[in-house]
């Protein structure tokens, strides 16, 4: 499905090379001051530009067609769209017969038995993730004292990774990353026991986006190999502060008052321009595939304000969830 959320309800729809993509959002308040200028700061992060990403540039210009009326919220749901014009959707053709291995191309023409829209990836594309943005923009401003940070910690498995990512791109290849997430400011008590438990809700929308295959929150896998009294966070304060954070933030599924911290494993992206030899499905044969088109070498340089944007708006569902409570 392509909605997500409980009260702040985000619906996604249109695909990379049709006429455009957007996102639907009911359950915001009333009376929010909001425009397309609010926007644009995300927005412009989450453009190419830099090494190792696409030369496909879009404008990226947000139209509020629903929702807002003399610069605020009305609480009716509201629609933004950003218009397509830089496709060259040709480069793409040959992948109905000859899907890029890594790629949706194959699932989705399983599922949908051939009737997606293959051009750019179609609704698969890393292009929708600029519809997340915009919706995070209108939660970052409903959870009052939130504030989300973000950074890449390492591309290709180092820290330092100019040079390798100039050798990739180079070589034609691609690589991944891992980006970490904060975010200080949050009440205690967001998060229900179990299914939607603050981590459980999260990561349900991190997976949801293209290329990511794994997150782990505070100290993550490696608390697997603490003992007890290395992974409790002593209580310190009568605020819930604790004088660690192995837990990232979250017990038992709630917030704690403290900082929320996870991070994002990315995958390489999978359309690289190096010969491939896959299946060729019209010839039941494998085959040498070259990939046309313009393609991020990393994808991940340009994740981090999406997992941002993920992260306010659940935020904002569970932040409105728990005023039920109050």
């Amino acid at each position: 499905m392509n909605s997500f959320g409980t009260l702040f309800r985000v619906s996604l729809f249109g695909e990379s090379h049709g006429p455009a993509i957007g996102v639907s959002i009911d359950g915001i308040p009333a009376g929010i001051e909001f425009s397309e200028a609010d926007m644009e700061k995300d927005i412009a992060r989450r453009k190419p530009g830099a090494q190792g990403t696409t030369p496909r540039v879009e404008a990226d210009s947000p139209e509020i067609l629903s929702g807002v009326f003399n610069g605020r919220t009305t609480g009716a749901p509201m629609t933004i769209i950003f218009r397509n014009s830089n496709t060259r959707s040709g480069d793409y053709e040959s992948l109905r017969s000859h899907p890029r291995p890594g790629h949706a191309d194959f699932t989705a023409m399983k599922k949908y038995h051939g009737f997606n829209d293959y051009r750019g990836g179609g609704h698969f594309s890393g292009r929708v993730t600029l519809a997340i943005v915009a919706a995070g923009s209108i939660a970052k401003k409903i959870t009052p004292l939130q504030e989300i940070s973000s950074e890449i910690l390492e591309i290709g498995g180092n820290k330092d990774y100019a040079s390798i990512l100039d050798e990739a791109v180079k070589n034609g290849d691609s690589l991944g990353g891992i980006i970490q997430v904060k975010i200080s400011g949050l009440p205690c008590g967001l998060g229900e026991p179990f299914f939607n438990s603050y981590e459980s809700v999260l990561s349900h929308i991190i997976f949801s986006i293209p290329a990511v295959k794994g997150i782990e929150f505070g100290a993550g896998f490696s608390s697997s190999k603490m003992k007890g009294s290395e992974n409790n966070d002593l209580i310190i304060s009568p605020d819930g502060k604790t004088a660690t954070n192995n837990a990232g933030g979250i017990n038992g599924g709630i917030t704690n008052g403290n900082e929320i911290i996870f991070r994002v494993a990315v995958k390489p992206t999978p359309s690289i321009s190096q010969q491939q030899h896959t299946l060729n499905f019209s010839r039941g044969s494998t085959e040498p595939l070259e990939i046309r088109g313009r393609h991020d070498a990393c994808i991940a340089i340009r994740t981090p304000v999406v997992f941002e944007a993920c992260a306010a708006i659940v935020s904002a569902d569970m932040y409105l969830i728990n005023k039920a409570y109050i």
